[in-house]
């Protein structure tokens, strides 16, 4: 959105909408059966999503095929007032019904109680009101509601976090760590070491684990990172806390606390980020990340990077363990600080996860489904760029990719993420070469893990066509898979290349495989290319 603020315009043209943002919508309702989609905030071509037909009936229902339910967002109908786009509530629901919205998740007047009005005095079809009912009651069917209106509470009580939930909620905060540094194999730690000083707003603080829409209400304990880590080292090993700061002020009294810590420690692990907004929680502190809580910066706020830098001038080996639901701007400490950890927003088991990735008990295999930028005025910044971002002309190519202050490039690249193995890349195949109309191309690469320890591998296959009718990105993720380890070991992993992988939006808008060469990549991430080929499509 525009500013980047909540419920900002989208200002993207159609070609940039139809190849970027809509392709997730496509997979989920062609591939996957998707029977519920809510309209946003934002306004599509100066038009809110809520009163856009051409979106939420031609693109959506028309062209995409879905055939479920379309809700409003909260308070969404009031976008059509505060754009100009209606004077009224009144009106704004006669839009929205016959834009395609069914059926609206909170209490505006628009169709709880205005909607009786328009159809009565003729300026809504009762044909509108039909089609929305029609389209709740399909989905209560397809639900079963009609046959079982309520939950079965004894089912409840066995699924509700259940053993098998709980260790499901392990591994995902296990895989979705990332580790961006490791120089000199700090980590993983050993849990035998003498002393270990945990510093920071969020390292013994469980709630900040959560993300947004988290309920203040807990019917379990749930540990923190302090905690998990003080019973994953050995008993002889002194685990020292301090706080250090708030997430959000400017109060530095506990620094001295942090540097006296940190100091009496063989290592520190300093664990900072943001607090994300608690659903319906009445004395919270001000939440830095969640819905409608927007930062003109991706810094560290408050005083954190000051308490980073502070525990780092000790010349203790320090550790940044990151908690955070965006991703932060850490330049300073990228190029300070001898390892990074990124572990997100982990949720009820993260703690666990966090530690089991610091000591070696799992070995971190996340790999970053974004592009982290060092400064804001980067944004946005992304991996599948057209080739006007990094070049210009004057008498040849010439590679421009940068500002006056800084380099042009993320400062962690989509796909990015480290192990505490290490793996290589050999035997590049495809089979076919050539591929016709229609047809396919299977892509295998070998994978051997030339390290010391068992590690899970994310291949990551890219792919960009020379020359066409359009400008087209460097290069496209067009399939990952991962393949776990032993040391030693290797093995064949392969793709299926179809042709839909390989379409373009030609310049009438139409998706096509344009004839030619396509550059086959195959890397560990968006900027570290193991191995290419060629595949020549006639």
């Amino acid at each position: 959105p525009v500013s980047g603020l909540e419920r900002g315009a989208v200002e993207l043209s159609e070609r940039a909408l139809r190849e970027t943002a809509l392709l997730p919508w496509k997979a989920a309702i062609t591939e996957n059966g998707a029977l519920g989609v809510m309209a946003g905030y934002p306004e599509i071509e100066d038009v809110p999503a809520h009163g856009s037909e051409k979106w939420m009936t031609g693109v959506l229902r028309q062209e995409l095929g879905f055939k479920g339910i379309v809700t409003s967002e909260g308070d969404g109908f009031a976008t059509l007032i505060y754009e100009g786009i209606v004077p009224t509530q009144k009106e704004a629901g006669a839009m929205a019904l016959r834009a395609g919205v069914d059926l609206d998740i909170t209490f505006e007047p628009a169709y709880m109680k205005l909607l009786i009005d328009s159809v009565e005095d003729g300026s809504v079809p009762v044909a509108l009101v039909d089609r929305a009912v029609r389209r709740v009651l399909e989905q209560k069917f397809h639900l079963g509601l009609f046959e079982k209106a309520y939950a079965d509470l004894r089912r409840a009580q066995q699924v509700v976090h259940s053993t098998e939930h709980q260790e499901l909620a392990l591994a995902a905060a296990r895989e979705g760590i990332v580790l961006l540094k490791n120089e000199g194999h700090l980590l993983p730690l050993n849990k035998d070491l003498k002393s270990i000083a945990i510093i920071g707003p969020n390292a013994d603080n469980a709630i900040n684990l959560f993300g947004d829409y988290f309920s203040q209400v807990v019917l379990q304990p749930v540990g923190t990172i302090f905690s998990a880590v003080k019973a994953k080292v050995s008993s002889a090993t002194r685990v020292v806390y301090a706080q250090g700061c708030a997430i959000n002020d400017q109060n530095r009294s506990g620094f001295a606390r942090a540097v006296q810590a940190a100091k009496s420690a063989e290592v520190a692990l300093v664990v900072v980020g943001e607090q994300a907004r608690r659903e319906g929680a009445p004395d919270q502190p001000p939440p830095t990340d969640g819905e409608g809580y927007d930062v003109a910066d991706l810094n560290l706020t408050g005083v954190q990077e000051d308490l980073v830098r502070t525990v780092a001038a000790t010349g203790i080996p320090t550790i940044l363990l990151l908690v955070n639901g965006r991703p932060l701007s850490i330049p300073w400490e990228a190029e300070h600080l001898p390892a990074i950890v990124e572990a997100w927003e982990p949720g009820e088991r993260g703690g666990e996860a966090i530690a089991d990735v610091l000591f070696g008990d799992y070995n971190p295999s996340g790999r970053l489904a974004i592009s982290v930028p060092r400064s804001v005025g980067q944004l946005p910044v992304y991996y599948d760029y057209k080739p006007s971002k990094s070049y210009w002309i004057e008498g040849g190519w010439t590679h421009t990719l940068g500002y006056v202050d800084m380099p042009g490039t993320a400062l962690y690249p989509f796909g990015y993420g480290l192990s505490y193995t290490t793996f290589e890349y050999s035997n590049l195949r495809l089979d076919p070469a050539e591929m016709g109309k229609g047809a396919h191309t299977t892509i295998s690469v070998e994978v051997r893990n030339t390290g010391k320890r068992v590690g899970v591998e994310t291949v990551q296959l890219y792919v960009h066509e020379r020359f066409t009718p359009v400008s087209t990105p460097v290069k496209q993720l067009r399939g990952f898979t991962r393949v776990s380890l032993e040391p030693g070991a290797r093995k064949t992993v392969s793709f299926t290349l179809t042709p839909e992988d390989l379409e373009l939006l030609d310049r009438d808008m139409h998706w096509i495989v344009a004839p030619g060469m396509f550059d086959i990549m195959l890397g560990k991430s968006s900027a570290d290319i193991r191995n290419k080929t060629t595949l020549d499509v006639k």
